[in-house]
């Protein structure tokens, strides 16, 4: 069986996206369900990459990390405000659908 995508939602991110995914049999993990409330985004990047997970995030500290050469499972980063939860979720899906979860290592998608 090939292996496919699995999200970590960054605490800002709005919970009906983690529903939608789910809705759509997608796994996906919370910042809240994992514990990691107010935790910096060092250790976000940490549990995320320990899971295998691509962070979704709207916060652009993620994207200095990225820069920083920090190692990360994969980024999929959308500027807060600027797509509707509908835009988002066809976005993530599409990444799910495309992409193996290799292809996204240390890698950043712009939704």
């Amino acid at each position: 069986m090939l292996e496919t995508i699995r999200f970590h939602m960054d605490e800002n991110v709005n919970t009906a996206i983690a529903d939608g995914l789910r809705r759509r049999g997608i796994d996906v993990t919370t910042t809240a369900e994992a514990g990691l409330i107010s935790s910096p985004d060092e250790v976000q990047i940490e549990f995320a990459l320990s899971q295998n997970r691509v962070i979704f995030t709207a916060d652009a500290d993620f994207l200095r990390l990225h820069q920083a050469g920090v190692e990360h499972a994969g980024i999929t980063y959308c500027h807060q405000g600027s797509r509707s939860i509908g835009d988002i979720l066809r976005g993530l899906i599409l990444i799910w659908e495309l992409l193996e979860p290799e292809d996204m290592r240390d890698r950043v998608e712009f939704l």
